[in-house]
């Protein structure tokens, strides 16, 4: 009161039927989605679902032509969402997944707590039990606990339990193990903090397959959206040296210690950067009138770099510079300066990288 606001507090079971409530997660697909079939023209509902290259990708770097040793990776999913950190790859190595169920799983994993290291990943290598046994997602425990002939109610809440990390009932474990439930399935439920649903998890997967297929069969469309969507990553003016560059840079970064973030996400880009030049494709270099501000572009096989792809050249000004050339308000270097309202020192990193290409210093004509 003596601060002059007044605070008032409403029960929420006053308002729940009044006010919307909306949790809204950001997530990269459907921009991936949107620019494949920008590039391609194909509709990524119409992808088939069962390619036998795209199950392969999660096995071996055949589906992409290139050998383990040329990109640093046993398998082919770097730059797929949930499939391709190396802590994804690693579990994919781990389980040996045959099939889109087992993918499944996989996704189910790698997003739950106290679910793989130390309980499900040890029961795969002692032998205990396959990828397609262990508990992957929250709603597989009640499914498999009334398929063993457990009640419902019982069944439901056991999961739960689990899914929220708080262990079994004494009651729960002796109605399990009266219906012959494994003693190592009760330990796993106990070992449990947190777990993703099963319906999560599938969307997941299918979006990975999605991706997948395009990085196999519309390479250019998706190294370009790749790059788009992590630009704030990516170093121009390295990756335009070539690959003896960008292997020093790489190998520099991963002997350091305390990485940033954005030095982590530099690490992931190379790599890709790497793995796209083993496959045969290559950039062409940032040019104004050629580059839009924000989009790597596929152009003629290969992939136009965009401006905000310099270190240092941001969004706004990128897009600026695009929308003057393009509709014609500026034609020699002197006017993009004035017309987009471009500092010397973003003049001089364009200059340094010779973004101008044709476009004449000013219209001064001399005479002698």
């Amino acid at each position: 009161a003596s601060s002059g606001v007044i605070t008032t507090h409403f029960a929420f079971e006053y308002l729940h039927d009044t006010i919307l409530k909306l949790d809204i997660l950001g997530h990269d697909v459907p921009t991936y989605y949107r620019y494949f079939q920008n590039y391609t023209g194909i509709d990524v509902r119409d992808v088939p679902m069962n390619d036998k290259n795209v199950i392969e990708l999660f096995a071996s770097t055949k589906p992409l032509g290139v050998t383990p040793e040329q990109i640093g990776c046993p398998i082919g999913t770097m730059g797929i969402p949930e499939f391709g950190t190396d802590y994804s790859i690693q579990m994919i190595l781990d389980a040996k997944p045959k099939s889109f169920a087992d993918l499944v799983q996989i996704a189910g994993l790698s997003h739950g707590t106290g679910i793989w290291l130390g309980n499900g990943k040890d029961l795969i290598e002692n032998g205990t039990c396959t990828i397609d046994q262990i508990i992957g997602t929250r709603d597989s425990i009640m499914v498999y606990l009334m398929h063993m002939g457990l009640d419902s109610a019982i069944a439901f809440d056991s999961m739960e339990r689990t899914r929220k990390g708080r262990g079994l009932l004494p009651e729960q474990e002796a109605a399990m193990r009266e219906k012959n439930v494994p003693e190592w399935y009760i330990a796993s439920c106990n070992k449990i903090q947190y777990m993703f649903p099963k319906a999560h998890a599938a969307a997941y997967t299918i979006a990975s397959l999605r991706l997948s297929w395009f990085k196999i069969y519309q390479p250019v469309a998706f190294y370009a959206t790749y790059f788009t969507i992590k630009c704030k990553f990516f170093d121009a003016e390295l990756v335009m040296k070539g690959k003896a560059k960008i292997e020093e840079r790489l190998n520099a970064l991963k002997g350091a210690q305390g990485l940033s973030a954005t030095e982590e996400g530099a690490i992931i880009i190379l790599r890709i950067v790497l793995e796209m030049f083993a496959r045969g494709f290559s950039f062409l270099p940032v040019e104004i009138g050629k580059s839009e501000a924000t989009a790597f572009v596929p152009e003629n096989g290969k992939i136009r770099v965009p401006l905000c792809a310099l270190n240092g050249l941001g969004e706004a000004v990128g897009e600026k510079i695009v929308e003057v050339v393009k509709n014609g308000e500026a034609t020699t270097v002197e006017e993009i300066r004035v017309k987009a309202s471009v500092n010397k020192s973003i003049m001089d990193l364009l200059t340094k990288n010779n973004c101008f290409g044709e476009i004449p210093e000013s219209d001064q004509v001399t005479m002698f």
